[in-house]
């Protein structure tokens, strides 16, 4: 495109092919140019705004369309197509969610109805005795080691016909019964002088009334149980409730010496001076409260063991003919 009109070029020219010949002819010259020079400068500023006016007109036609495609969303035209590969992972989550989530209601709803569907049950009831009292009469013997509570037993089976459970001798018996698992726990218990978990001395003495009951016995002597309060609270809501108690008082000094003599034939691990001390702190600490709390109830008879057997044993008569009555003879 040219910068100067045709006819001004022509001008020019003519004025250039001819050399100046004066002064004036030199500021005809310089005039012509400068004239043109100043056309071109004019010409170019002309055109660069025109250039910038393209390039807005531009941006303001994008800037419409996009408010164009803007104003068609928002009043519910569909957007332009997209691209099937773009879109299908989304639908295909969303299907998936919801149908886990409607499965997971119906679950809850299935299980909500048969909750409510299902009859209430009744509170739980009470443990019972396994034995009734009217059919099986208990008396425990206690008193601290060496007060003659075995001695007095075996009159009362002579005359009266009582069973006589020893807790001490059901222990014995089981540590060495083969296969027991509680062998070595009762073991270690009787050389320490210690008490046995009352789990374990229930059962056995539980057992031992069941297999009487078979022989038609009713009456039963446990001897040195219970040595402590749960073996008796257990005792009787899981066996049968105790008639009374039959406490035999003695000092340490008159028991130390009966255990020892009877150490020399008897063949017991717990029947030494060690196991004597341990075995008397254990009963007043844990025997003696259990004591107290039959007292408490009505539910003791004791009797002076530091006297003669056979004194000792009038007493012992007394009590049962007291309390069991007719039940004695039978």
């Amino acid at each position: 495109m040219p910068l100067l009109p045709t006819s001004s070029l022509s001008a020019l020219r003519r004025l250039l092919s001819k050399p100046p010949t004066s002064a004036a002819s030199f500021r005809r010259v310089d005039t012509a140019a400068f004239s043109a020079a100043r056309r071109i400068q004019l010409q170019q500023q002309h055109q660069k705004p025109i250039h910038n006016h393209n390039q807005q007109h531009q941006q303001h036609q994008q800037h419409k369309q996009h408010q164009q495609q803007y104003r068609s969303y928002s009043n519910g035209a569909p957007p332009p197509p997209q691209s099937p590969l773009k879109v299908w992972p989304f639908i295909l989550i969303l299907l998936s969610g919801s149908g886990a989530y409607m499965f997971m209601v119906q679950q809850r709803l299935k299980e909500s109805t048969s909750k409510t569907s299902m009859p209430a049950l009744p509170p739980p009831s009470e443990p019972t005795p396994a034995f009734s009292p009217s059919s099986v009469a208990v008396i425990f013997v206690l008193g601290g080691p060496g007060s003659g509570k075995g001695t007095q037993c075996a009159r009362l089976v002579r005359d009266f016909h009582f069973t006589h459970l020893s807790a001490g001798d059901l222990l014995r018996a089981e540590q060495t019964r083969p296969g027991s698992e509680f062998g070595a726990e009762i073991r270690a218990a009787i050389k320490n002088g210690d008490i046995v978990r009352q789990e374990v001395t229930v059962a056995l003495l539980s057992n031992a009334i069941r297999a009487a009951l078979v022989d038609g016995r009713g009456k039963f002597l446990i001897d040195g149980f219970p040595r402590k309060m749960d073996q008796a609270v257990l005792f009787e809501k899981e066996v049968v409730p105790a008639r009374f108690t039959l406490f035999y008082e003695c000092g340490e000094e008159v028991m130390r010496e009966r255990i020892l003599v009877r150490g020399q034939t008897s063949g017991r691990e717990d029947d030494n001076v060690e196991s004597i001390k341990k075995r008397f702190r254990t009963f007043v600490d844990t025997s003696m409260p259990v004591v107290r709390y039959f007292e408490a109830e009505g539910r003791v008879v004791s009797v002076d063991a530091a006297r003669g057997v056979d004194e000792v044993y009038e007493d012992t008569k007394r009590a049962c003919e007291k309390w069991l009555g007719g039940e004695l003879g039978k």
